[in-house]
């Protein structure tokens, strides 16, 4: 990193903005008057004794942008204590960066009691410069008793208060405990989660990683998870395997360290993303790091143990940073589940904790979730069908409304379906126009509807996902989208229309209604949009769409919805089959039950400019924010101001003090 540190600005110290997510993934940035840590990312953790690799070249060479060292240890070695107190622990580390220390907890648990005291060990922490201090909690392990862990629990909660008063303006970890305890997980981040900290370290986690009891470090966080405060970085204490990463970043964690770089170096292990291997097992190197340039494995092993030790830990230091980065821009693109799925194949360990967590798929994860996938969906066959990015949409769907209980399935095809059986699906429209038409996918059943609507009409993978949804899956399916079906007719896509209107004739009869124009099918798939997308009620729908036009695109598509006295209200999107709201269009809906964002006085002036709404300008939320669907903003007096594209929960707009909260699309003026 060939620049210095970037200190936050005055009134920023201590707060955490989240810049881009994918439901509970997240970039974001931590504040502090050293450096504005971008996350998430790993501290490496730095023995001030024994420097493997120096803390100076972590910054200009790795470009790790925070280490963690332990204050129990330099407090214990009086030259280390001395210089720490003489000239602050980043002169000591040589480190320009972030630093955060530990507070002994660890050397408590491996070695027994510490001598330093729970306000004598932050207010060391303080006084050497840290940035980042770590009160003294109480280490729960996995074989302890419940009655054992619930002590440790409560005697961590008890020492919050005095532990801050230590800490003064100087940021503090508030660790998490509680064993394997899921109630006491709960209880413990509850319990800290009342008091100012500004990091949840998740803590007593090690001895679980070690065994690789991998499931039960997917119920901690669970457990943990929606009772941290959203606005406070989550980190994983001890947590640094590469393979690691993905699921926990998937499930929210902002913050990692370890030392494993440095000991798995002193035992000839390397770090790979699919897990560890022996450098003595290897005749040629699986992978290729600038560590590792001009090496052999057979000349690595020839090396003088110091030496070596240091190639290897090089090594093992670029893994990290190269997975941690591979984490980063999955989540900007949308793919943090497909690498979750990838990496759980590398690991029987892995791959049982992560089918334990797509069974147990928390909803306010899929409500986090924008249901809208921008490019698409990379499937194969031993993809689930459930990502939260699948389940978001399909929670929605469970909302679809029908006043019939009949439902023709059309299986065999994949999308662009309009294309391909839009001409049945008008020719059912016709014939049986109380009829659902609904399509077999290999992510769920889809109402026509919906066609066009990604993931589901942009799935990219082999022949052989669309072979047919097994018949449980398909009933219930059909059972959450529809409540009780009373009759269903199964048609496909290999037979001709001929055929299939047979089908369908045999089961519903001749059938009758009037004729059907291919505007008022447009009209039928848009009001469906504005119902799920929108979240409002049918009859608010149907009102807003009765007797409106479109302007269609050269391929028939609908570009524009006009309302019935002409005015420009929505268009639905052809990227991903979403809608966007015009300000006449937000208008119209404002007060129906859509999503709406109450800012405060301040905030109204720019809100009304089209500016974003900014965290800590909000006073309240009406209904739920979904990141990615629209929403209305007004004062708090009701007057409507604009509307835009939450980029936030509502739990999280309520907490957050920094960063966009709104994408505000377009404000109503002066």
């Amino acid at each position: 990193m060939t620049h210095g540190p970037t200190p936050c600005r005055e009134g920023d110290h201590g707060k955490f903005e989240i810049t881009e997510r994918d439901g509970w993934a997240r970039l974001g940035k931590l504040h502090s008057s050293t450096h504005i840590l971008n996350t998430p990312c790993l501290l490496p953790v730095i023995n001030p004794n024994i420097r493997t690799v120096e803390p100076r070249e972590m910054w200009e060479k790795y470009g790790f942008e925070a280490l963690i060292t332990n204050s129990y240890v330099i407090w214990k070695h009086e030259p280390l204590k001395e210089q720490a107190l003489a000239d602050g622990v980043h002169k000591l580390l040589d480190y320009p960066g972030l630093i955060m220390t530990d507070s002994g907890t660890f050397q408590n648990y491996i070695y027994g009691d510490v001598e330093v005291g729970v306000e004598e060990i932050v207010n060391f922490q303080r006084e050497i410069g840290v940035d980042i201090a770590t009160m003294l909690d109480v280490f729960g392990t996995p074989d302890m008793t419940k009655e054992e862990v619930e002590d440790a629990v409560n005697e961590t909660i008890s020492r919050s208060a005095a532990s801050l008063d230590a800490a003064g303006e100087t940021m503090l970890n508030g660790p998490i405990q509680g064993g394997i305890f899921a109630d006491l997980r709960k209880q413990s981040a509850d319990g800290m989660g009342e008091h100012g900290f500004s990091v949840h370290p998740i803590g007593g986690i090690v001895p679980l990683m070690e065994r690789q009891r991998y499931r039960e470090l997917v119920e901690i966080i669970l457990a943990c998870r929606e009772h941290i405060p959203w606005n406070r970085p989550i980190h994983m204490f001890g947590c640094g395997h590469p393979h690691l990463f993905p699921i926990c970043v998937a499930l929210g964690a902002d913050l990692f360290d370890s030392a494993a770089y440095a000991l798995f170096a002193r035992d000839d292990r390397m770090l790979m993303p699919w897990g560890t291997v022996k450098l003595a097992d290897l005749k040629e190197f699986p992978i290729s790091t600038s560590a590792l340039s001009g090496h052999t494995p057979a000349s690595v092993m020839s090396m003088a143990d110091d030496a070596r030790c240091e190639l290897l830990a090089r090594h093992n230091l670029e893994i990290t940073a190269s997975e941690l980065a591979r984490c980063r821009q999955a989540i900007r693109d949308g793919t943090i589940w497909k690498l979750v799925e990838e990496r759980s194949h590398t690991n029987a360990s892995l791959r049982e904790a992560t089918e334990y967590l797509y069974a147990n798929m928390p909803e306010s994860l899929v409500a986090a979730t924008n249901p809208l996938r921008d490019g698409g969906v990379r499937m194969s066959q031993d993809l689930p069908t459930s990502p939260p990015s699948v389940a978001a949409l399909g929670r929605l769907l469970n909302s679809y409304q029908t006043d019939s209980g009949r439902a023709i399935l059309i299986s065999g095809t994949s999308g662009p379906w309009r294309d391909r059986i839009g001409g049945l699906v008008h020719s059912i429209a016709n014939r049986w126009p109380d009829a659902n038409v609904l399509v077999e996918t290999p992510l769920g059943l889809l109402p026509y509807t919906m066609e066009d609507v990604s993931p589901w009409a942009h799935l990219m993978g082999p022949t052989s996902i669309w072979d047919g949804m097994a018949p449980d899956d398909r009933d219930f399916d059909l059972a959450a989208l529809m409540g009780d079906v009373t009759d269903v007719v199964e048609i496909s896509f290999a037979n001709n229309k001929e055929t299939n209107l047979e089908i369908i004739e045999a089961a519903f009869g001749d059938g009758s209604g009037e004729e059907v124009s291919k505007t008022d099918l447009d009209r039928k798939m848009i009001e469906d949009k504005v119902c799920y997308f929108l979240d409002v009620e049918r009859d608010i729908s149907k009102k807003l769409l009765d007797g409106s036009s479109f302007v269609y695109s050269k391929t028939k598509r609908v570009r524009n919805v006009h309302a019935s006295d002409g005015e420009h209200i929505l268009s639905p999107r052809m990227r991903d089959g979403g809608l966007s709201l015009t300000l006449e269009g937000a208008r119209r809906l404002h007060g129906s039950g859509i999503s709406t964002v109450v800012v405060n006085d301040d905030s109204v002036p720019f809100t009304r400019k089209g500016r974003n709404v900014m965290h800590g300008f909000i006073t309240d939320v009406k209904g739920e924010l979904n990141p990615g669907l629209p929403c209305l903003l007004e004062s708090e007096d009701g007057t409507f101001l604009g509307h835009g594209v939450a980029l936030c929960t509502a739990s999280e707009a309520r907490c957050f003090t920094k960063g966009i909260a709104i994408k505000v699309r377009d404000g109503i003026g002066e």
